[in-house]
């Protein structure tokens, strides 16, 4: 008799049959599924397709000023929460064992939340474009967005792992706390985000946030955010994809440690020494990593495609890039298109490129035990968004500081690369949950 079947007799309940477990594991995938879809959504149309319109018209008044802050941040707000915002909060909510001994009623929570997460973006996109009665849209839009993650946050914090996250001694393992430093991050951005748009709706003359305020809030954004989360799924997930020795823990606690002091910094306006603390957590968090030492092992490239491994190290030289660039801008008298191009390394070169390679690699299977639809198409994904990625930094600094004047001419083609990259994307994934499940790759 299995564990779990005695463990209901002691609580006096039934066990359960292998029907009621085959129908929660099919209400979880279908949670995952539509949190990803509607990532996907997000990624393509106010994501990338606004970004493609303002990239056209800064090519053709060969002017970064000449595209409205508020469409600028709104598509910026799309990309950052519609698109990995809403990855990480599916990804989260079926992870947890706790929703796996549930009834599917009781799965409300997951779906409410996803409610007015997507409600709350997508509010704030419309409000960013269109300003229809931004001093009250904005605000209401950031406390959506809010109520949606602490729903997500109480639910988190009350599960307390088993066996996946600990050491045989019992000790949690240090992925773990990458990723709730990840988790405090979105916390503190979501809260920073309300506070902002309260004062915007009291204070502000225009529904975007103002320049120097947002250059702080953008590292808060993607540095306490985003990169502790892809810091601790990289601990988590690359050592077994890869064959990688394995991590250093107390190295990469000792990154997250002064990425989080880098982010403090930045926010109380002292960039140079914020980005040197950024540039010394990325060196000690790929260190941790191992990366680039010899693997162990063979990489694990079944249902991907074999290029998986490179991309996956290609990301963090992308990361090493953007940190280059930061201090770069930090230091010059004039950082014009210097941070622009640093951001972007960041979040296409880095993050982009992370969630092309690791998603396509867990996602179907997390989504039913289903096989990517097509390897070829993932491999085209990568390479296009690493060439787009390549003529939008590069055309950043050439154009926007005459250094090369042609270089205006290169941003709609690294538009339309990335464009093309994310389409590729958004369609390989969503043709692969359509799919019905398999065993074996076809």
């Amino acid at each position: 008799m299995e564990w779990s079947t005695q463990i209901e007799k002691l609580k006096g309940r039934p066990p359960e049959t292998p029907d009621v477990t085959a129908a929660r594991e099919n209400s979880l995938s279908r949670l995952l599924i539509v949190y990803i879809t509607t990532g996907l959504v997000f990624l393509l149309v106010p994501g990338t397709f606004l970004g493609v319109w303002n990239l056209f018209a800064i090519s053709n008044q060969r002017a970064p000023g000449s595209v409205s802050d508020a469409w600028v941040q709104a598509h910026g707000h799309a990309q950052i929460f519609g698109w990995i915002g809403t990855f990480i909060l599916g990804i989260g909510f079926h992870s947890i064992p706790k929703l796996r001994r549930l009834n599917r009623l009781a799965l409300w929570a997951p779906w409410s939340s996803w409610a007015l997460w997507t409600s709350g973006v997508a509010l704030r996109w419309l409000t960013g474009v269109y300003q229809w009665q931004w001093r009250t849209m904005l605000p209401v839009s950031a406390g959506l967005e809010l109520s949606a993650f602490l729903i997500f946050f109480r639910i988190v914090s009350a599960h307390r792992p088993q066996d996946s996250g600990k050491t045989e001694s019992g000790k949690l393992e240090e992925w773990v706390f990458a990723v709730i430093a990840g988790c405090v991050g979105l916390l503190l951005t979501m809260v920073v985000n309300l506070g902002a748009t309260l004062f915007l709706a009291f204070r502000g003359a225009s529904p975007d946030l103002p320049s120097d305020f947002n250059q702080r809030f953008l590292v808060l954004q993607t540095w306490g955010f985003l990169v502790p989360f892809v810091w601790g799924f990289s601990a988590r997930w690359l050592p077994v994809f890869l064959g990688l020795p394995p991590v250093r823990g107390r190295l990469l606690l000792a990154a997250v440690t002064v990425n989080s002091a880098g982010v403090i910094v930045a926010l109380a306006g002292w960039p140079i020494a914020a980005v040197l603390l950024l540039l010394g957590g990325t060196i000690a968090a790929t260190g941790a990593l191992r990366l680039f030492e010899r693997p162990r092992r063979a990489a694990k490239t079944k249902g991907v495609h074999t290029s998986f491994p490179v991309f996956v190290r290609l990301a963090y030289v992308w990361l090493a890039v953007a940190t280059a660039l930061g201090i770069w801008a930090a230091l010059a008298a004039n950082a014009r298109g210097i941070s622009g191009a640093s951001r972007h390394a960041l979040t296409v070169g880095f993050l982009a490129t992370m969630v092309f390679s690791v998603g396509q690699r867990v996602l179907p299977a997390f989504g039913g035990m289903r096989l990517l639809f097509s390897t070829k198409l993932m491999f085209l994904a990568s390479l296009l968004l690493t060439i787009g990625c390549l003529l939008r930094v590069s055309s950043e600094v050439l154009a926007y500081r005459d250094i090369v004047r042609a270089a205006w001419t290169w941003l709609p083609v690294s538009a339309v690369c990335e464009m093309t990259a994310v389409t590729l994307f958004a369609v390989n994934l969503m043709v692969t949950f359509a799919r019905p499940r398999q065993v074996e790759p076809v």
